[in-house]
């Protein structure tokens, strides 16, 4: 047994409060010796549903609230309708059970959702339907020949009358989460154990998508993670590095980054597709030193909410076959990518529907031939599509003729239980089954939940997300604005100027920005769902220690008694040089076209990010140096390059004779140490002053190392939470649109507010 097991089974001895849900290991032996076990004894025989009686005396409830059958229910028909409930809640994956309404997994099953699932019959005749008369009628209406291209006949509604089994129901804490907005987050899992998870997949062929919210990007990466979980490193830009390695027992595991929610950072797909250079870029910094030569070609921009890139995505899928895991923090994004990526509806026959093609369209395809040889290829390749078309009819489709029951039964019967499995059982195939759910709350996935495709061509596994930060940013805030910390939409941020002595505070003091440079204007575009307020900074500080008696424009959402816990998060510099981005029609190509080095200012900017909430764009302008000239500006001789080089020459060879006539005078006088001391600081000197001498000649800018950046103090509860990157200049595609005078169809109207007012009577006029 694993140690962990052991220290855990330690733990349970001595009544320690640990989720049997996250650990299905410990599920067995523990509970035998605790007085829940003819619960767990009754759960499991209740799965069976033997008899109600049985059922009532094993579970200590009542007959009626188990089971209810019409009076008029015959024997057989009711034992066919009896069924099972689901080993584990298809929406956050934790075990099913019966006794702990607290837990998750917990099924009610006088919810009358249960009750439909349970006492299911499928040999009972379905009452047509309104739709289904509809659809019968106009089927005999169609004309044989158009049936047959089809692929229907007029009986097909004898398909439709079959009543098809209800999906498997979720258990109590996802129903409260999807129609009531409640539940309790579960501890979450760490790196260690989703490494060990992983390690009993039973395929050979493993594909990690690293899930990363694209709202504080790259703040979500789960650091290490290629060495956390024993995986090969990424490939780098060498051509003859490797993209794939061999992990343990012969297997392949390979990485994806996709970044999730990538909606938020543009309005429009070609907009985000552009910034996948930058976010390459971003992603190498936040991999550390051994990833700065990571080539990055597996990094997605995804967004599941506009159907960016979900279907190349979901075709990877369905191509690499294997596992799939789902690996990513809290609220990043996984379950809604895994309904938007999972392949659903295909077997093992899956075939393309561009591939069946009209009478029409084979006709077109004919016609349009230009020569003999591309006749010849329409004509084989309509052949290939009909013989593969008549091999899937031909060819028996077992699966599809299977009785319901039979395919909604659950592997339980083959699959043993195994106490030391930290992986659950898998589960049914079926074309479209019930996906986990997506919630804000952190932590709605309890444990992993397997969902296979394509008849075991593969499954896609979703993990519970890892921890952020310990305790998380909604521990203060109030908890009916937790929804305030999710970023839903895009945000169109304005800007506000930051003069000296003011700060700017978010949320009514949950974060607090202060600039430490002084005699600088700073400008800010929060790219975050909290109302900013920008005030001076003692009165600032105040508000976000809970020590004022004012009051805001709007409600603050921290929590009452947490002013004492804010504290400095750090200073950050605004290092990076944005000029040609940022400095409107001076360098803009359309307009002054003129190079950022030429210009008397310089722009400087970051991206400060708030851990799952949002990100703050901080950008300031500073002047050149004093006796600074452009170096682009200066006129120079047409045959400036030519005595340059010769000037090199000069200079190059004064300062080697005056080196040589140094090492010359110290061999005259070797013994003495004094002198050689001497000698030694005459040639530093000598180097020195060629060096400054080259310098000050030059009209150079000083380099970037040698230049005080502007920076900004951030505060935040227990001066955690906040991040630093590289900027985007998200501002470029925000805000109000401009609109030249050009592109103003009609002189705007004259105010009438003016002759209204004239009009009135008694005022003289009219």
């Amino acid at each position: 047994m694993r140690p962990a097991l052991r220290q855990a089974r330690t733990l349970l001895n001595y009544e320690a409060s640990i989720s049997l849900f996250l650990c299905p290991a410990l599920l067995k032996a523990p509970l035998a010796t605790r007085r829940d076990a003819p619960r767990l004894r009754a759960s499991r025989e209740l799965s069976s549903f033997v008899t109600a009686q049985e059922q009532a005396s094993a579970t200590s409830l009542p007959v009626e609230s188990i089971e209810s059958q019409p009076p008029n229910a015959s024997p057989s028909n009711t034992s066919q309708a009896r069924r099972s409930l689901p080993r584990a809640c298809p929406g956050c994956g934790a075990l099913a059970q019966v006794y702990d309404k607290t837990e998750a997994g917990y099924y009610n099953i006088d919810r009358n959702a249960i009750r439909t699932y349970l006492h299911w019959d499928p040999n009972r005749a379905k009452d047509p339907t309104r739709e289904d008369n509809i659809y019968q009628k106009a089927l005999e209406d169609l004309s044989p020949q158009v049936l047959e291209e089809l692929g229907m006949s007029k009986d097909s509604n004898e398909e439709r009358n079959e009543d098809e089994p209800p999906q498997t129901p979720v258990c109590d804490r996802c129903h409260k989460l999807l129609h009531h907005r409640q539940g309790s987050p579960i501890h979450h899992p760490t790196v260690e154990s989703i490494q060990q998870t992983i390690a009993e997949s039973p395929h050979r062929r493993n594909h990690i998508y690293h899930v990363v919210d694209a709202a504080d990007f790259p703040l979500s990466i789960v650091p290490n993670l290629q060495s956390s979980l024993r995986i090969p490193k990424l490939r780098t830009q060498n051509r003859r590095a490797k993209h794939k390695g061999w992990v343990a027992n012969d297997r392949i595991a390979e990485v994806s980054f996709i970044v999730t929610r990538a909606d938020l950072l543009a309005p429009k797909k070609e907009q985000v597709d552009v910034l996948m250079p930058y976010i390459q870029d971003v992603l190498r910094d936040a991999l550390g030193r051994q990833n700065a030569n990571a080539r990055l070609g597996n990094v997605r921009l995804v967004s599941a909410k506009r159907g960016w890139w979900t279907k190349q995505v979901k075709e990877d899928i369905w191509d690499r076959g294997g596992a799939g895991w789902m690996v990513g923090k809290v609220n990043v994004g996984k379950s809604n990518l895994f309904e938007a990526v999972f392949p659903k509806g295909r077997g093992a026959d899956y075939q393309d529907v561009r591939k069946i093609r009209s009478a029409a369209e084979r006709e077109a395809m004919l016609n349009n031939a230009k020569s003999l040889d591309e006749l010849v290829q329409v004509q084989q390749q309509l052949a290939e599509e009909d013989a593969e078309t008549e091999r899937l009819k031909s060819k028996p489709q077992e699966h599809v003729h299977q009785p319901p029951e039979a395919q909604e039964q659950p592997y339980e019967e083959d699959f043993e239980d195994d106490p030391d499995a930290l992986l659950p059982p898998p589960q049914a195939y079926t074309p479209y089954p019930v996906l986990p759910i997506a919630s804000s709350l952190p932590g709605t996935t309890a444990s992993p939940i397997r969902i296979p495709f394509g008849h075991n061509r593969g499954e896609l596994i979703d993990l519970p997300g890892l921890a952020r930060t310990t305790p998380g940013l909604e521990t203060f805030v109030q908890p009916s604005s937790h929804d305030d910390l999710v970023m839903t939409s895009r945000i169109n941020s304005d800007r506000h100027t930051l003069k000296p002595g003011q700060s700017l505070i978010l949320g009514g003091g949950l974060l607090r920005i202060t600039p430490t440079t002084p005699d600088l204007v700073f400008l800010i575009h929060p790219f975050v769902p909290l109302h900013p307020h920008i005030t001076r900074t003692e009165k600032a500080i105040d508000y976000q220690t809970q020590t004022s008696d004012r009051t805001l424009q709007v409600a603050p959402i921290l929590a009452p008694n947490v002013g004492h816990k804010m504290s400095s998060a750090g200073r950050f510099a605004l290092k990076w040089d944005v000029t040609k981005k940022l400095a409107g029609p001076l360098t803009s190509p359309q307009a002054g076209k003129m190079k950022p080095e030429n210009l008397p200012f310089r722009i400087w900017s970051t991206d400060i990010l708030i851990e799952g909430v949002g990100w703050i764009e901080i950008s300031a302008q500073t002047r050149r140096p004093q006796g600074w000239k452009p170096v682009g500006l200066v006129k120079k001789h047409p045959n400036h390059a030519r005595f340059e080089k010769l000037d090199l020459r000069k200079e190059e060879q004064a300062r080697r004779d005056e080196k040589f006539d140094a090492l010359a005078r110290a061999e005259r006088g070797a013994g003495d140490v004094f002198q050689q001391q001497e000698q030694q600081e005459e040639e530093n000197g000598i180097e020195r002053r060629y060096y400054d001498d080259r310098h000050a000649t030059s009209n150079r800018s000083p380099p970037d190392w040698a230049t005080e950046y502007p920076e900004v103090e951030v505060f935040s509860p227990l001066g955690k939470f906040v991040g630093q990157r590289r900027p985007m200049c998200a501002s470029l595609v925000s805000g109000p649109k401009q609109q030249s005078e050009r592109e103003k169809k009609a002189r705007p109207r004259r105010s009438m507010v003016s002759v209204k007012r004239q009009r009135r009577p008694g005022t003289g006029m009219g």
